[in-house]
């Protein structure tokens, strides 16, 4: 053969329509696996490629998916979230797969992000990352859900407006990583992370956290819960601030892993060591909680799931079809900073 294959070499060789061809090689399934199976076989034969800007034209769709990073005040130059990081990789992955590009494109928060791109052909549908306070971008949200721009976005979900949210249990999650600090014995503890409608995923951190000392009998002493945004430096001052009180407490739950490296660093400041005198864990398992010293106890949220949920409800959206919010399951990843192994 002689040029570039193209699909009607492939639905001539397969004995099928060109059509046909195209369902196989979008996954549809209106074809059966055994005649999809044969099509990729030929077409991988035949080293053909889809020829995306002449789909593109057929359907009228850029097939291209936007990533959206936004602004995340970091100890570093990045600027965004290391949890953020580890899921890029799965989000890349599964845009391939899914037969589409991948845009990533870094926002400032307090920029007109959303106008940009609610109005272009830049992309089919966006995939929104980024903490932040959640009531300063609401309204942002509302309107690309008025203009009927597709979106997903990683996060809790709220009831002030009906967004597509993947996001992990974090209630839950707070939840199994107090109740393993009560069984070794841990009497009285603080809280350090925003507690409130601006940081709804803190917020179910905090609630979670709550509800398991209630259960266990024990007394929650709001006077030990310290705000304190995604930031080491923050995590920093809102301890020296709780250790200023001078109400003893035997265990810290951070509301992130960024925010418990601040949180030893002030113990350390104070002379306090981890887990001797104090016990911290934190939340996300990101790649430095295992290297800190004393390594982080922490809870995992799963960044490759999460990535390839994203994509998935996004496909889905912009198809048209029903799409419905899905929570990852966490888990306890107990290491020295919380004083025994579970």
């Amino acid at each position: 053969m002689k040029g570039k294959a193209t699909s009607f070499d492939i639905a001539y060789e397969a004995g099928v329509s060109q059509s046909t061809v195209s369902r196989a090689l979008r996954h549809s399934p209106l074809v059966s696996e055994e005649t999809r199976k044969k099509i990729q076989e030929i077409a991988k034969k035949l080293n053909y490629t889809v020829d995306k800007n002449a789909s593109s034209l057929r359907s009228q769709t850029s097939t291209t998916l936007a990533l959206l990073l936004f602004e995340d005040p970091t100890s570093d130059d990045s600027l965004v979230n290391p949890f953020f990081l580890s899921m890029l990789g799965s989000i890349t992955r599964e845009c391939g797969l899914m037969g589409y590009d991948l845009l990533v494109s870094f926002q400032e928060l307090n920029t007109d992000w959303h106008s940009v791109f609610k109005d272009s052909n830049k992309a089919d549908g966006l995939i929104l990352l980024g903490y932040g306070d959640y009531t300063d971008y609401e309204s942002k949200l509302r309107e690309l859900v008025d203009h009927g721009t597709p979106f997903v976005r990683w996060g809790a979900a709220t009831e002030s407006i009906e967004t597509t949210s993947i996001g992990c249990d974090n209630n839950h999650g707070s939840q199994q990583i107090t109740e393993h600090l009560i069984k070794l014995g841990r009497k009285s503890f603080a809280f350090v992370g925003n507690a409130g409608d601006g940081s709804p995923e803190f917020m179910a951190r905090y609630q979670g956290h709550c509800e398991s000392l209630k259960k266990a009998g024990i007394d929650v002493n709001t006077e030990l819960q310290a705000d304190a945004g995604n930031t080491a430096e923050e995590a920093y001052d809102a301890t020296i601030t709780l250790l200023d009180k001078n109400i003893p407490f035997d265990a810290v739950v951070a509301a992130s892993d960024v925010i418990a490296l601040g949180v030893l660093n002030a113990l350390k400041t104070r002379g306090l060591t981890v887990p001797d005198d104090v016990s911290l864990v934190g939340f996300d398992d990101i790649p430095m909680a295992s290297y800190m010293s004393p390594s982080l106890t922490t809870c995992r949220q799963d960044s490759a799931m999460a990535g390839q949920l994203l994509v998935d409800k996004l496909v889905e959206l912009i198809k048209g079809e029903p799409v419905s919010n899905a929570f990852i399951k966490t888990k306890l990843i107990v290491r020295e900073s919380c004083g025994a192994k579970a």
